[in-house]
């Protein structure tokens, strides 16, 4: 009993170190503090991908510093709501828009991803994107996202799976025998490739 508590303690600590997607998609609503000269400032809603809403409302000052002049210390965060997919069972294709600043300079670029949720695709874009050109994540903006039919897929990456009569073949496979011809231990071991196998003697 006590082995089996210390592999379960184990199995926990395993999953819990397990890669989970980081992200989740939040809307930020925020607008400038009220004053006598304007006293219905004009309010800005923001969708954010972070970790949590703590980061999405920085994430949300930080934007809104470079494209209205507006900062933490002169506006107020009015609401911050999470946004979840509508239909998560559901495969589709998300194309994603982004500008992000490289070693060189700034960069517009398109990307497209196969998953069942938004933030799905936006974690294949930040792992692909640290790995391909070894974008960080505060480097990277994401300026627009759009769900694409199958006819405007653009990336050789999508169009792969955009095929109606698509195999995945089961590769490697024990052929198991009858309870006639079953056997403890065999002198031969089994061929688990299903192609044609070729000599090369």
């Amino acid at each position: 009993r006590r082995a089996w508590a210390v592999q379960r303690r184990s199995w926990a600590e395993a999953m819990a170190e397990y890669p989970k997607n980081p992200f989740h998609e939040y809307q930020v609503v925020a607008r400038k503090l009220p004053t006598k000269n304007d006293p219905h400032p004009k309010i800005y809603r923001m969708r954010i991908f972070a970790s949590n809403a703590v980061r999405a409302k920085s994430r949300f000052w930080y934007f809104m510093s470079q494209l209205k002049r507006i900062k933490k210390a002169n506006g107020e965060v009015l609401s911050v709501n999470e946004i979840f997919e509508k239909h998560p069972l559901t495969v589709k294709n998300y194309a994603i828009w982004i500008r992000y600043d490289s070693r060189s300079g700034t960069h517009n670029m398109y990307k497209e991803y196969r998953d069942l949720t938004l933030r799905g695709a936006v974690h294949q874009l930040y792992q692909e994107m640290a790995s391909r050109h070894r974008a960080r994540y505060r480097s990277i903006q994401i300026v627009r996202t759009a769900i694409i039919p199958a006819s405007k897929c653009r990336r050789s990456n999508t169009l792969q799976f955009l095929d109606s009569k698509i195999k995945f073949p089961l590769a490697h496979r024990v052929q198991r025998s009858d309870k006639a011809h079953k056997v403890v231990f065999r002198a031969s071991r089994p061929h688990t490739c299903c192609f044609q196998r070729m000599s090369f003697m």
